[in-house]
């Protein structure tokens, strides 16, 4: 009894707040009437509101210089901590920029607006974390512990089960290699008796030879051994004993029965959207779970001769068209279904065949903003595109590049899958001379958005970074506006920080970015008329031609330091996708 009147207080504030919450108006008053006659106490319940939250004024009235050299003192000790976090390493090189007031990266902090924005900004920010609860506590603490307590409860069931299938699968393996080590065992006792044995002139007798080979084959071989293998020729027990070790020869793989591809055809364009997803998510099942070799190869050339995807159609009413349907699953499963088909050199020589397929994905990845997966696939089938040269020249004259900025802007709001992908077609679109004067155009903003990711946390991009920014250096009018942005100085903060490799790739951009060269051969050529019809790529160094293609071995070549960035960065990324 004592333990509920400590808590009766509390226990009445949780009715009062469901009564109140449930709009149970007559019975609210009707219970806060009783209580007040029988003298019980109603708590008031926890979780107010967000109070006006209190900002710090910062008062730095003294000149620049002052408090830049404070602000140098603090990043040399109490600061240098923070060096450890990306987020933080642009800062790093404010003391050593010439006139931080209008550098891009900086900028921003001398406007005025700038502390009541980033006052805001943390009001909000304040008011997310803090903001009060509108849920009663009793039904909070039914769901926590009810629904809650059931989903883990069968999640936990569904983990025992499964433990215990894996226990009893590794329990009857670890039974048989041990009757296995222990047969051994045996049978190499025996022999060492039976070598002792021989020393005194005892013979072994081909019976008992034959005896331990029936006990060191598998149980398939046991019978035929014992009647068709004459143990009395030298070698013959040693010849079985390695035969029995070989490696299996695999079946060879039947090809898969052909489809109705018209039937088929029709069903996607005038079906349900339900038949839609599921004939599409089933024919792209059919090729990429089909062996490697020729069963693939069969899957991929009937799509190919069956025009699967009315690449060739002039109909208004196509397959194609499914990349705009109404349904988001359509348009991922379509997606996932292209991105498939890029991932094969057949498969992307079918799709660039038609200029609508990439100008369909093209709109695709800047309309959709629904379904994520959607926009990963396609972007993955463009990267994939840019491997070919009309394609790539047609992304860059859509001006696919500002797209690629544009969202590279805020890499923090992006999938893993999203930023690696637009990082590696930004770098392939920036290989061409076009794609570097598109650059231009905008130097300033693409000179900044690369330097930002290079501080970022996913290390696989940088490669791709580095090789872009090698590339748009080329261009003397962007190297001006690197080095009025003091972009120097900022990949020296990356040296300090970055690994050996990721120093030396930089060094290689700082060097580039001091040259006064012209824009030279070191690059591909807009002439060259050479298509990338397998899956590689193409670099011309001033001596030599490089054109490896990954189902080879590469040829042993001599190339310049600075184009194993650009080199490095291209096969990595297309390591991950072919194979």
């Amino acid at each position: 009894m004592g333990d509920i009147l400590a808590h009766e207080a509390e226990l009445l504030g949780l009715v009062k707040e469901y009564l109140d919450f449930a709009e149970f108006e007559d019975t609210l008053k009707t219970f806060s009437k009783e209580c007040k006659i029988k003298g019980k106490p109603l708590s008031k319940t926890a979780g107010g509101s967000l109070r006006d939250s209190k900002s710090l004024i910062i008062q730095d009235k003294e000149e620049l210089d002052e408090r830049i050299s404070y602000f140098k003192a603090y990043l040399e000790t109490k600061g240098a901590a923070l060096s450890q976090t990306t987020e933080f390493l642009p800062f790093y090189a404010l003391p050593f920029v010439p006139n931080p007031m209008v550098h891009p990266s900086f900028k921003e902090l001398f406007q005025d607006s700038w502390t009541p924005e980033l006052k805001l900004k943390l009001e909000k920010f304040l008011a997310l974390i803090f903001k009060a609860n509108n849920t009663p506590k009793l039904l909070t603490l039914y769901k926590e512990n009810g629904q809650s307590n059931k989903e883990m409860l069968r999640q936990l069931h569904q983990q025992l089960v499964e433990a215990e299938r894996r226990s009893m699968t590794y329990l009857k393996r670890y039974s048989k290699i041990q009757a296995d080590y222990h047969s051994l065992i045996g049978v190499t006792a025996e022999l060492v008796d039976s070598l002792e044995a021989t020393v005194s002139g005892k013979m072994i007798t081909p019976e008992y030879l034959q005896s331990v080979c029936v006990r060191l084959f598998s149980n398939q071989m046991r019978q035929s051994l014992a009647h068709s293998v004459d143990f009395t020729r030298p070698g013959t027990a040693s010849t079985m004993l390695r035969a029995s070790l070989a490696p299996v020869k695999l079946k060879d793989v039947p090809l898969l029965p052909s489809l109705d591809y018209e039937k088929l055809k029709k069903d996607l364009i005038l079906g349900s959207d339900r038949l839609k997803a599921f004939l599409l998510q089933a024919l792209r099942w059919r090729l990429t779970t089909s062996h490697p070799g020729e069963q693939r190869e069969t899957v991929l050339q009937a799509y190919v001769s069956n025009d699967l995807l009315d690449c060739h159609s002039h109909s208004q009413r196509s397959v194609l068209q499914l990349l705009h349907s109404k349904s988001e699953v359509v348009r991922q499963y379509m997606a996932r279904l292209i991105n498939a088909f890029a991932s094969l050199a057949e498969g992307r020589l079918y799709l660039a065949q038609s200029t609508k397929v990439l100008r369909m994905l093209e709109e695709r990845l800047k309309e959709e903003d629904k379904d994520m997966i959607t926009r990963e696939n396609v972007l993955g089938a463009l990267q994939k595109f840019s491997l070919r040269r009309p394609l790539q020249t047609a992304m860059i004259r859509d001006g696919l590049i500002f797209w690629l900025i544009d969202i590279l802007k805020d890499p923090d709001c992006l999938s893993d899958y999203t930023l690696e992908y637009s990082v590696a077609l930004l770098m392939n679109l920036c290989l061409r001379s076009a794609g570097k004067n598109m650059c231009a155009k905008v130097a300033g903003l693409v000179l900044k958005v690369l330097s930002d990711l290079l501080g970022h946390e996913n290390h696989e991009i940088q490669p791709y970074v580095n090789g872009a920014l090698y590339s748009i250096l080329s261009v003397p009018s962007i190297r001006e506006e690197a080095r009025a942005m003091g972009m120097e100085d900022i990949l020296r903060c990356f040296i300090k920080e970055g690994n050996a490799e990721m120093t030396r790739q930089i060094e290689f951009i700082i060097k580039q970015l001091n040259s006064e060269e012209l824009l030279d051969g070191v690059l591909e050529s807009d002439d060259d008329e050479d298509e990338d019809d397998e899956v590689s790529w193409r670099l011309l160094t001033p001596h030599r031609k490089l054109v490896p293609n990954y189902s080879e071995s590469l040829p042993c070549l001599e190339v310049s330091p600075e184009m194993e960035i650009l080199i490095l960065a291209t096969l990595f990324f297309a390591i991950l996708w072919v194979g």
